[in-house]
């Protein structure tokens, strides 16, 4: 069982940056994925970026490629998104996923393809 709590979410102005992190206990295997979807008021979850957790590849939405970085501390079973150039769109509950299982890469951006949900945590993008 992979237990999964977030932090590091807050209010934020336009073009600001924040550092979620997502802390991992209970078993988390070397051949599986880490990452990260949001949903914003009223709208779907939406896949946000993810990484292997061997730390071979990583792989990002469009709407977020180039401003956030996902990245892992395998000593501390922690993964990390840091978003730079925060837009008000960007405003969500972001939720760390994973899945012990090495996901194909059709299915990664799939939420339904990962087991472990973390609770959740806000990010408002606001002046």
């Amino acid at each position: 069982q992979v237990h999964l709590v977030e932090s590091g979410g807050g209010l934020v102005q336009p073009g600001g940056s924040l550092r979620l992190s997502c802390a991992s206990t209970g078993r988390t295997s070397s051949s599986g994925t880490m990452g990260w979807f949001r949903q914003a008021p009223g709208k779907e979850r939406e896949f946000v970026a993810v990484i292997r957790w061997s730390g071979t590849s990583t792989h990002y939405a469009d709407s977020v490629k180039g401003r956030f970085t996902i990245s892992r501390d395998s000593a501390k079973n922690t993964v990390h998104l840091q978003m730079n150039s925060l837009r008000p769109e960007d405003t969500a509950v972001y939720y760390c996923v994973a899945d012990n299982q090495r996901i194909i890469l059709s299915a990664l951006r799939n939420g339904e393809s990962y087991d472990y949900w973390g609770q959740g945590t806000q990010v408002t993008v606001s002046s």
